[in-house]
This record gives C-alpha cells, structure tokens and sequence, in this order.
C-alpha cells in the first residue's frame, strides 16, 4: 500500500492544489453510474471495481477479504446460490465450529460477514464476458449488463447426478456427492458409491474407515479407473470391506428426510448399461438395503461464461490458472481475471482449501488494481499537464 500513498502524495504535490485529488476521489463514483459504449456515447451500466461471480466458500471469502481492501465486490449469486455446501446438512470439519454447523448456515454467516465489509449481493447468472477492452463487460442472463476492472471467477463446479426418484428429496439426508464431506455421518452403515472412475475408487477406499460395506455400483464391466484405485479397491475386497457390483445402475433411493435413506432401487444387466435394456428379459430389478449413498460421477465446472474470453479451459472444463509459489497464483490468461474454489480445484473440493484460493485470488486482485489505479492517476496527470 505504501508505494500507492507514494504515488498519490507526488501527484498531489505535481497538481499544486486540490483539483485532482477532487478529480480522483469522484472517479469511482462517476464511473459507477456511466460507461462509454464503442461509439462514444454513455451508457447506463453500473460499474464496480470487482465483480466476483459465485457464493459459494470460495467467492464468499474473496468477498470478504475484497470488502476489507475497500474494493467494494458486487457479487453474483450464479444459479447455485450459496454452492455445494448448501447441499450439506452438517460441516463437521470446517475450522472453528467443534460441534458442527450446517452447510447453509455457514453459507449465510458468511453472506453476512461479506456484507458486513461492504459486498454487494445480487441475484442473478452471467452469461458472458467481453475482455476484448478494458474495463470488461459483464452480460447478465436478464440483459442486465455491468462493466468491471476486475474479475474473481469462483462459479464452482456442479457435481453430476442421475435424475432419480428421491435424488432431490434425500440431498443431504444420506444422499451426498462428497464422501470425505460426509463419509463420517453414516458409521457403522451399509454404503452405496455409484461410479466406476478415480473419484469412486477412492472415495469407496475412504468409506470403508466408517461403513460395515461399502458397495460400488458401475453400469459398465470395466471400471474407469486408474489400476493404483483399482488394487487399491481390490485390496478392500478381500478384506471384506468391499463388494463390487458391475454392470448395475442406480435407479430409485428410497427413505425420508426424517429418517434419512433405507433402501435403493437398482437393475443389473450382464451385458452392461442396464438401464438401456430396461425391457430385456434379462434385466433383474432389485431393491437393496444401504444407509447412505454417494455419488461419484464427476463434476462439471461452471465456465460456460468464460468462454469467449482469453481464461484458459482445461480438457475437462476447468480454469486454468498461474498457481506455482509467490503471489499471483491465481492470475489467469487474461490479466485482471482471476479464478478460485472448485472452478479450479478438481483434486481437493473441500471447503476449506477453497476458502483459502478464495483468499489468493482476492489478494491477488486487488494488487492488480492498485497497479491500475496508479495508471489512471499518471494517465490523469499527464491530460492535466497537457
């Protein structure tokens, strides 16, 4: 902060009186009303310094840490308000809470600490960005367009389901896509992880520390896997701690919110892909007493946005990012775009690692604002100089 107090204490020496401090001081407030469209005439878009889009962990603690700076975040709630936390019925092993605390709980004592430093929420889903000039501009799905200098992309990644009956009643109530979240809730069960790829393997490794059995459902007669998950798995099996039923789909969890899941409904075809051979004679349907079930069929990265853009996507859709040791890790392709939380981390996914990218990428931006800040005020000399 020293070198932009520098900066300023010189400029205001070089004015010789009050005019362009006056001039500085008004520029976020002006520029906050107008923004001027490529044929030079003004138009009626908000612009904010920071805009981050996503309330999940990651994007709220960026908030958090950007209302501290005075960078004054408007943030986007995106169509998964609050993230895959407000999936979670108890966070056990977030930091600070001994006795636990409710995914949106933590969720909304968060929005309110964001608030609390001067973040701005709103409701709504970006549809795309324009960083072909500076500031960038921000369309919302409404038609509602903001302008911004810079860009936290903390949008998360949405973790795959199936679309089953009891799917949407039972989240969070023995249904969960996060074993390690979770895993812990259901000691002493019987457990059900649907996947065949690395997620599955290891998460069905993980379970075992708390289930009686835990049972991999794949639709498939090969899994995905790497062969280290698949020993790894193996190893469990003749231990008794795991059972493998291949060639086996998900199609029906069965319980209550009250009681939490009892049984699933599931269908086994020798040939693969059951549930494409529903009327094959050979095709058994069964049900199936578990305790809790967990899904590990992947996630998808919420980047539809980006795309457009210069951020860079990976093969499976999430952003890249700088990473590496020293500062700016989360500096993307595109200078003043930033991204953090599960948009980027496709091997942790935990809450608390990304609370932390949360806090990178708001330290991260707003270094890149004061540097853009002492361009504007050299900018703004030289014009009154001239």
């Amino acid at each position: 902060m020293s070198d932009r107090r520098n900066t300023h204490s010189f400029l205001r020496q070089a004015s010789g009186d009050r005019s362009f401090r006056d001039m500085i001081d008004c520029r976020d407030i002006e520029a906050r009303t107008t923004a001027v469209t490529d044929g030079g005439q003004q138009d009626a878009r908000e612009h904010w310094k920071l805009i981050i889009a996503g309330t999940g962990i990651a994007g709220l603690t960026a908030a958090i840490y950007a209302g501290r700076a005075n960078n004054d975040p408007l943030v986007i709630e995106g169509d998964e308000p609050g993230g895959q936390l407000t999936l979670t019925t108890d966070v056990a092993n977030y930091p600070g809470f001994p006795d636990g605390i409710s995914g949106p709980e933590l969720v909304n004592n968060m929005k309110e600490q964001a608030k609390r430093f001067g973040a701005e929420l709103k409701n709504g889903v970006i549809a795309g960005i324009d960083d072909s000039s500076h500031p960038f501009h921000i369309e919302m799905t409404n038609g509602d367009v903001y302008t911004a200098d810079a860009i936290i992309a903390a949008s998360g990644a949405s973790a795959r389901t199936l679309g089953i009956p009891g799917e949407d009643e039972l989240m969070g109530y023995g249904l969960s896509t996060c074993a390690t979240c979770d895993g812990a809730f259901f000691r002493g069960e019987d457990m059900l992880i649907v996947g065949g790829g690395d997620a599955a393997m290891e998460e069905a490794t993980f379970l075992t520390k708390f289930a009686d059995t835990v049972y991999i459902a794949h639709r498939r007669d090969e899994f995905r896997a790497e062969q280290y998950w698949i020993d790894r798995v193996y190893e469990q099996v003749e231990n008794g701690d795991i059972e493998i039923m291949k060639n086996t789909e998900l199609i029906e969890i069965h319980g209550s919110q009250e009681e939490g899941v009892d049984r699933v409904t599931l269908v086994h075809n020798e040939q693969g892909h059951p549930t494409d051979r529903i009327a094959d004679p050979e095709t058994e349907e069964f049900e199936f007493d578990v305790g809790a079930v967990f899904f590990a069929i992947g996630h998808t990265p919420n980047t539809e946005y980006l795309e457009g853009t210069g951020a860079e996507i990976d093969d499976e859709g999430y952003l890249k990012i700088k990473g590496g040791d020293g500062g700016d890790q989360t500096e993307t392709a595109v200078p003043g775009i930033f991204g953090a939380g599960d948009i980027v981390d496709y091997y942790y996914q935990q809450a608390v690692t990304a609370a932390g990218m949360g806090s990178k990428a708001a330290l991260d931006a707003d270094k890149y604002l004061e540097g853009q800040d002492q361009i504007a005020d050299m900018d703004t000399l030289e014009t009154m100089n001239n």
